[in-house]
């Protein structure tokens, strides 16, 4: 059986030598299943990450979170040793993980060729804003732009307000999560079916897009251009946030007929579970407006509380809009460990998101949270023979 503190990743080794958001995250949750995962850093600065706000104790807590599970080690890639050391790393490496604008890597003098020399059977993810083809690969690519880019922003928000940005870097994360599958699937052609290694390439405002099928579908066959509509849902009815009498929100859907007709039957309504203007989506997306108010009108008598128990009672689907306050009181939270406490050696007990998706056998496991910068260095570099002497020559050159 293999150790649950492993994972089922174990003895994969990971290069991370990306920075920020994206690609890190993707490294971050391949670590969470025991993957070795070596985070490289910019010697004296580090990455732009331990920068970001909010910060306490002049620690950056986003990079506590998202560096999660790695060892941290100090080497300048435009540097000529540090390019020595690195083709060392990369030959005991499977994965590596980079996440900057096209052509970089080349220009510091570590082309693809020159890396796949040292390592034919790496496989190498390429995360950027618009992709390593097409007319705006050489774009500078940040979230925010690459999810207008996208057509996510579009939608967003209000139609007779301004389209809004997500308030989390979505892109990014979502980007994290495509490129974390696909480090797996090449790695597991390469090491199944004898595959070889290669290069995957993920472009940020790709992953949005990807999730926008029923959009970019209907556009295709129909030349139908969907708008913002705020809350409301276009493709079923009734759906929506509606208040309680007690002034909270709940989110409600109904989006199929079986749900819609155990909502007939507590608002008092059964007939129209057989009235052909009600019983199928197609006509209720017709009546929505008349809906909503009946709902709006029944919340209305009901504090959440009752509403969410009706519901509940009934196989409606509902649940309360909660802020991150409710979510860390919540027991199904607390019963998933979908929030871990974690010990950081200068902030004392954090809480970060805990492991998901959750395997039976192997589960994951966060083993620490964001390291210093260079905290790794002896032992990464040792590893490879370095000697004590040779390291402090190391750092006063500016190589790590």
């Amino acid at each position: 059986m293999l150790d649950k503190k492993r994972g089922p990743l174990e003895n994969v080794r990971i290069l991370d030598i990306s920075t920020v958001f994206a690609a890190p995250f993707a490294a971050s949750l391949l670590g969470d299943y025991g993957a070795d995962v070596i985070k490289v850093e910019m010697p004296g600065r580090g990455d732009t990450l331990r920068g970001m706000q909010p910060t306490e104790q002049a620690e950056s807590l986003p990079w506590v979170a998202v560096t999660r599970n790695k060892k941290a080690i100090t080497l300048n890639l435009k540097k000529e040793k540090g390019q020595e050391l690195f083709l060392r790393l990369v030959k005991h490496t499977d994965l590596l993980f980079e996440n900057f604008r096209p052509g970089t890597l080349d220009k510091w003098g570590l082309p693809i060729e020159r890396i796949r020399e040292a390592n034919p059977d790496l496989i190498i993810i390429h995360v950027s804003g618009y992709g390593h083809t097409g007319p705006a690969r050489h774009k500078a690519g940040f979230g925010t732009s690459a999810t207008a880019f996208s057509g996510y922003t579009y939608l967003c928000g209000y139609p007779d307000r301004p389209p809004l940005s997500p308030p989390v870097p979505l892109a990014d994360y979502v980007t994290g999560i495509f490129a974390a599958l696909g480090a797996m699937v090449a790695l597991y052609h390469r090491d199944t079916r004898n595959g070889p290694g290669q290069d995957v390439d993920i472009a940020l405002f790709e992953s949005l897009f990807r999730i926008l099928e029923t959009v970019v579908i209907e556009h295709g066959y129909t030349g139908a251009i969907k708008e913002r509509t705020g809350n409301e849902q276009t493709n079923a009815a009734p759906v929506g946030t509606f208040q309680a009498k007690d002034g909270e929100w709940l989110a409600l859907t109904t989006s199929t007929n079986p749900t819609f007709y155990r909502l007939a039957e507590v608002l008092g309504r059964p007939e129209m579970k057989t009235d052909p203007d009600y019983s199928t989506n197609e006509a209720r997306l017709l009546r929505k407006d008349e809906l909503h108010q009946m709902i709006d009108k029944w919340f209305k008598q009901h504090t959440a509380e009752e509403i969410q128990q009706i519901c509940d009672d009934n196989g409606i689907p509902i649940c309360p809009v909660y802020d991150i306050a409710s979510i860390f009181k919540d027991p199904q939270y607390k019963a998933r460990e979908a929030i871990i406490e974690m010990d950081h050696p200068k902030l004392g007990k954090v809480s970060i998101p805990g492991v998901v998706p959750k395997f039976s056998k192997t589960p994951g496991t966060v083993q620490s949270v964001g390291p210093q910068l260079g905290e790794h260095n002896e032992e990464v570099y040792q590893q490879l023979g370095i000697t004590q002497a040779e390291l402090e020559r190391y750092i006063e050159e500016g190589v790590i």
